[in-house]
């Protein structure tokens, strides 16, 4: 299942799950090309201090995503290429760092999907001890132990654990009528004519008067991009 959501990306999974929590920071990307998917392991840190990250490191399961978080995320490091490498040995798929990462070349040397927010060099303290498997909130979306956390060049979306059957069956469906259409856009067809908003744009179906001169614009559900 989740090399198949890793696969449809984030931007299928967040429409196929009506729009799914969206990890609403911009993410660097730290190895250009990956994409991940897997339950998350959480970890709440001290602040400015990676000792969580060593204990979920010794304790993760083969396929997770580590979601690494502070009380507040700065830009202090709490990943380098020596903790990346245990990680990428226990068989963890991915890393999202709600904080900082260092070793940059390192990382992308070494191969391991990471996402981070920032990247600095200045290292963390290991003396707070914090929480593993409690929810922790990144960028405004709750992520739960378990939860699957999709990973791909435009960032993460978060599906609740309990819907991750449901919703790739959905992405699945999407990922077809997508393909479908692609086949009617590369013969020449519009979207503007397949997808209604020639009407749209004229005021066909409009309940509200135009303003201004130009024609109403009634809401409407969004569609394919």
């Amino acid at each position: 299942m989740f090399g198949e959501l890793a696969r449809l990306g984030t931007a299928t999974v967040h429409e196929a799950a009506g729009r799914a929590a969206v990890i609403d920071v911009p993410l660097i990307q730290v190895v250009p090309g990956s994409n991940a998917a897997g339950p998350a392991r959480t970890v709440r840190c001290g602040q400015d201090d990676n000792l969580m990250v060593h204990a979920a490191v010794a304790e993760a399961e083969p396929g997770e995503v580590l979601v690494l978080t502070m009380p507040e995320p700065r830009p202090v490091a709490l990943v380098g290429e020596l903790l990346a490498t245990q990680a990428k040995v226990a068989g963890v798929a991915a890393l999202l760092v709600d904080a900082a990462v260092r070793d940059l070349e390192e990382l992308r040397a070494l191969g391991l999907p990471i996402w981070a927010r920032y990247v600095r060099v200045s290292g963390a303290e290991k003396r707070v001890p914090g929480a593993i498997g409690e929810p922790v909130e990144v960028a405004g979306a709750l992520v739960r132990q378990g939860d699957v956390v999709v990973l791909d060049a435009d960032g993460a979306v978060v599906v609740e654990r309990e819907r991750a059957e449901e919703v790739l069956e959905s992405a699945l469906v999407r990922e077809e009528r997508e393909r479908e259409k692609r086949e009617k856009l590369e013969a020449g067809e519009l979207s503007y004519d397949l997808d209604g908003l020639r009407e749209l744009v004229s005021g066909v179906g409009s309940t509200e008067p135009p303003r201004s001169g130009a024609p109403a614009l009634p809401a409407r559900k969004r569609e394919d991009s």
